[in-house]
């Protein structure tokens, strides 16, 4: 049973987690520590948010549905290597011991963080690239073996994911930025979905805090989409970005 400050704490959390994903993005890097914070093993940190988390992609994913016409032929070569690749990282982590994940846990928290922090001069980059014509191949096949690396990394830890498959989009393919981003919600939709279900059936999920996160985040990302237009994505991606950082730093120091 959880206490009442765990269920308030866990709770806000993934109210927080959800709004955040809403409108900027990074989202595990909310939960993911205050589920350490209160006392969950750095594993099973991991694999609850992600399972709490996961219905935030689908309503990204569906928000950019009609950017996706037209992309079917990419979507079927890359959502299998996203599934792939997910699945590939949620089992690396299982049989990632305890004591080096919880090394590992600092630097991937400041590795998420960097990836937030460059997600603007990213599109900017892919936005330049388009309008000089000097982007890749419009062929599906080249993103093959980056999304799923991409995907990989998705499953087995995940904050910052959609910037790194949205730079490998932009490398690989000829086609607006929005195009591009909309492609990138369904495979980052993929890649998660793919992880979180192996975690549910792997019983190492604390049902507990995620039955009650799920809710929260849900919660959280109906009020991002109220909200859309009257905060400003930027700054709230910056208050995660200098969150993050601080975490990753105490949780380096206390090593």
């Amino acid at each position: 049973m959880l206490t009442g400050t765990e269920i308030a704490v866990a709770g806000v959390a993934a109210v927080a987690a959800g709004l955040v994903n809403a409108l900027a993005g990074g989202g595990t890097l909310i939960a993911f520590p205050v589920l350490i914070g209160l006392g969950v093993p750095p594993v099973a940190a991991k694999i609850s948010s992600t399972v709490s988390l996961c219905p935030g992609y689908l309503g990204g994913a569906l928000t950019q549905r009609t950017d996706l016409k037209g992309q079917s032929h990419r979507a079927l070569i890359l959502l299998p290597a996203a599934i792939i690749g997910g699945l590939a990282g949620a089992i690396l982590l299982l049989f990632t011991s305890p004591g080096i994940f919880q090394i590992l846990v600092p630097f991937l928290i400041l590795v998420g963080s960097l990836f937030l922090a460059v997600q603007d001069h990213v599109r900017n980059w892919i936005r330049r690239r388009s309008e000089d014509g000097k982007t890749g191949t419009g062929d599906g096949r080249i993103g093959i073996v980056p999304v799923t690396l991409a995907s990989v990394y998705g499953g087995y830890f995940g904050a910052g994911l959609s910037v790194i498959v949205l730079a490998v989009l932009g490398i690989s393919y000829d086609d607006s930025l929005t195009r591009l981003n909309a492609l990138k919600q369904c495979l980052a939709l993929a890649a998660n979905t793919a992880a979180a279900v192996f975690f549910v059936f792997s019983g190492s999920v604390m049902w507990s805090f995620t039955v009650l996160m799920a809710a929260g985040s849900l919660i959280g990302g109906v009020m991002g989409g109220a909200l859309a237009g009257r905060i400003d994505p930027n700054q709230l991606r910056w208050v995660v970005v200098g969150v993050g950082t601080v975490v990753g730093i105490v949780l380096l120091l206390r090593l």
